[in-house]
């Protein structure tokens, strides 16, 4: 028998410190790019430091633990001008993060509902989507901001003849007054709509393999709004905890109790979320139309209707070419946000310039409001390219 011949294994090029040497290069090129911007980096902090100290202008975040003494006029957790100016901040955080996670739940769902309707086989729907759609991105945000502010504060009545809608809704030039609801019971209704979109989570999955085995849909609206209502309520129940309700009253000249939504939030949340939509209905749009049209055929040929192919069929490939450009336009929300200082909400511009009006801070006040939308910005990114890496397809 003849023995195999041993495959010859050639060992690994040593590298050569010369320039004729592209990997040499390559890393010369990188070492001196890197100290280029380690020098610009030294040569501003080192000029900012010296002006700051010429001039006698403290420097640090030492202020934050000083007392405010401004009041703001939306306040998601408890404050007062006692406050501290990190206590103030943060109220202006918590309401950035709340008109921005609002408006784009919303803006989402506004511009999904517009993008399928420029697609639709009716002529008016089609049209006066398409009209919605280029009025509004061809209008400037901020314009709309103050249209929005405008109609809310001067055009709805005073808080004597407030629109009532609904029991224990009133709407003014004041705002929206709702109900609140008050107690310990409310922790564990909120504890319980987090067990309910866990379920939700899985009864989705369970959902998805049955139909995979038998063929079978499963109600899934029907089953999520269940768990919904149901879940909360029985938590609350077995908790044994008390809730009052807490409805608003006229009283004087102004509403007392209850819950209040400002016209400064109502205005910023409508804007952001009818100019936003306008651009992921364009989303939707292209996402949907980039579905080979065979998939329409093939389906309507087994006899789904053209609502269960969009919904079972289309919409799922479409989600692929639809989320990339999606996080765009929630990024973009979430920073024109920052535009809310035109119209009066305090969100964090607005309460951090407050700050640095008062204590002189303004380097560490800008570098609190870039860390503030940098770290927002980033969290959605990862979420949204966790999402998109979880439906791509998978090539064998």
């Amino acid at each position: 028998m003849t023995k195999p011949k041993e495959s010859l294994v050639l060992p690994p090029a040593r590298r050569r410190l010369s320039w004729n040497d592209p990997g040499t290069r390559s890393i010369i090129y990188q070492v001196i790019a890197l100290l280029a911007v380690g020098s610009a980096i030294w040569f501003l902090v080192h000029n900012t430091l010296s002006n700051l100290s010429a001039r006698n202008i403290s420097t640090g975040f030492a202020f934050l633990s000083k007392e405010a003494g401004f009041a703001i006029g939306e306040t998601p957790i408890e404050y007062s001008p006692a406050s501290t100016y990190s206590r103030a901040i943060t109220v202006g955080l918590l309401n950035t993060l709340r008109v921005a996670l609002i408006g784009i739940v919303l803006a989402t769902i506004l511009g999904t509902i517009i993008g399928i309707a420029r697609l639709s086989s009716n002529w008016l729907i089609r049209k006066i989507s398409s009209i919605y759609v280029e009025v509004m991105r061809n209008v400037p945000l901020l314009l709309q901001l103050f249209f929005w502010y405008a109609i809310i504060s001067e055009t709805l009545p005073g808080p004597r003849q407030a629109l009532h809608p609904l029991p224990g809704i009133f709407v003014s030039n004041r705002g929206v007054q709702m109900p609140s609801i008050h107690g310990d019971g409310l922790l564990w209704i909120l504890g319980g709509l987090v067990v309910a979109i866990l379920l939700m989570i899985v009864m989705a999955k369970w959902a998805r393999k049955k139909q995979e085995k038998t063929g079978q849909i499963f109600p899934m609206i029907r089953g999520s709004l269940a768990l919904l209502l149901v879940v909360p309520a029985v938590m609350w129940l077995l908790s044994g905890t008390s809730m009052t309700l807490d409805i608003p009253e006229l009283k004087g000249f102004n509403f007392a109790g209850g819950m209040t939504l400002s016209p400064e939030f109502a205005a910023l949340l409508i804007g952001l979320v009818i100019y936003t939509a306008a651009f992921i209905a364009e989303v939707v749009r292209s996402g949907i139309q980039a579905v080979n049209r065979g998939q329409w055929e093939a389906a309507e040929a087994l006899g789904l209707k053209r609502g269960q192919v969009l919904r079972l069929i289309v919409l799922p490939q479409a989600l692929r070419v639809i989320i990339p450009p999606m996080t765009s336009q929630y990024l973009n929300i979430t920073k024109n946000s920052s535009l809310a200082v035109a119209i009066g909400y305090p969100d964090i511009v607005s309460v951090i310039n407050t700050t640095l009006n008062q204590t002189g801070q303004a380097i560490e006040g800008i570098m609190m409001i870039m860390a503030a939308y940098l770290t927002v910005s980033l969290s959605i990114s990862v979420f949204m390219n966790w999402y998109n890496k979880r439906i791509a397809l998978v090539e064998r």
